[in-house]
């Protein structure tokens, strides 16, 4: 998928709807739950793509099943109501990554994104919130997106991935971004995708990355947040992490003896715990099967971390809800606060 494709649909699919942004901008951030009912449960890991997005993956013959589903808003609502979901903070995709060396075409995909997520929250003020894409790893456009996004769209937090090219999440470069975050108390959602170094490694097994890759390369993220400093310079963030985490809770104790080595013993005099139970956690596509992940990750963070996620619509809401109950890790107090108290202290602005 080039660039130009995607300037060229994102251009077509969104001249007739730039009119419903006037009303967005007067919408109060959190607004998805003003008139509703008390939530049932918060689906903070569900993606959203936009018609150009899709048009793109279609125009490049990678269009999946999945991605045609995630584009349809009455789809997603059905899902959520047959598992009984109130409310989902909406994120979007990546950009493809042979964008990431064009600046403009970055800037483009953010605000496309941007206002297709912020257009389907106007369209669904009771079910629906967003996290905002940056431009990233352009600097200077991030951080142009993260004001209008904030202060004109009203988006709940901003949605990074792990990596952007060979600079992962707690990079210098990408300083500027987290201290305006810092300094706005930014909620930030956090998403894998492959590394440049480790992209298809076992497609001749039919291995791919979503499988194994992703839950490395969260860790690395993680790790490199924690210990190249950003956590401890930017007190004020608040990080959720997909998928439990990735590997770190069946890593934690390398980290904990990293965090003791004389390299980082002054860094870190209370050790590794206390930054790892500050982030947050969601429970998609790690709450089925034996539980093992979620079992080793109630071991690491505090239960109030851990927030309801399905990974929509790779994942169906029902199979979660189902997963996090038949694995009986959770007691029926700790499921309703993974379900709803978790993510209402976070975002409070969705108390209903």
């Amino acid at each position: 998928m080039t660039a130009d494709l995607f300037e060229t649909a994102s251009r077509r699919s969104l001249l007739g709807g730039m009119a419903a942004l006037g009303a967005i901008a007067a919408m109060p951030a959190g607004a998805a739950l003003a008139a509703a009912a008390k939530p049932r449960r918060i689906d903070v890991h569900r993606h959203t793509f936009s018609p150009p997005y899709v048009a793109a993956r279609r125009a490049s013959r990678s269009l999946t099943p999945q991605l045609a589903d995630g584009m349809d808003p009455a789809r997603s609502l059905e899902d959520m109501d047959q598992g009984g979901v109130s409310l989902s903070i909406m994120s979007a995709p990546s950009a493809p990554k042979e964008s990431f060396a064009d600046p403009q075409a970055m800037r483009r995909f953010a605000r496309e994104q941007n206002e297709w997520l912020a257009r389907v929250r106007a369209d669904h003020p009771t079910r629906f919130g967003f996290f905002a894409v940056t431009a990233l790893p352009d600097v200077e456009g991030s951080l142009r997106e993260i004001e209008y996004a904030f202060d004109t769209l009203k988006a709940d937090g901003v949605g990074l991935v792990t990596n952007y090219g060979d600079k992962w999440l707690g990079d210098p470069a990408f300083a500027p971004v987290f201290d305006e975050l810092n300094r706005r108390k930014a909620v930030i959602y956090t998403h894998p995708t492959s590394a440049n170094c480790c992209t298809g490694l076992l497609n001749a097994s039919g291995v791919d990355d979503a499988n194994i890759e992703y839950g490395t390369d969260t860790t690395r993220a993680l790790a490199n947040v924690v210990f190249g400093g950003t956590a401890a310079r930017c007190p004020d963030i608040r990080m959720i992490w997909s998928h439990a985490g990735g590997t770190m809770p069946f890593l934690v104790e390398r980290f904990v003896k990293l965090a003791q080595t004389p390299k980082f013993a002054a860094k870190f005099p209370q050790g590794f715990l206390p930054d790892a139970r500050k982030f947050y956690y969601d429970t998609a596509q790690t709450s089925n099967g034996l539980g093992a992940p979620m079992a080793a990750l109630k071991k690491v963070v505090p239960m109030s971390h851990i927030l309801f996620g399905t990974d929509y619509p790779w994942r169906t809401t029902a199979e979660t809800v189902k997963g996090l109950k038949d694995n009986r890790i959770f007691s029926a107090g700790e499921l309703k606060a993974i379900d709803v108290d978790n993510m209402l202290a976070l975002l409070p602005q969705f108390k209903g």
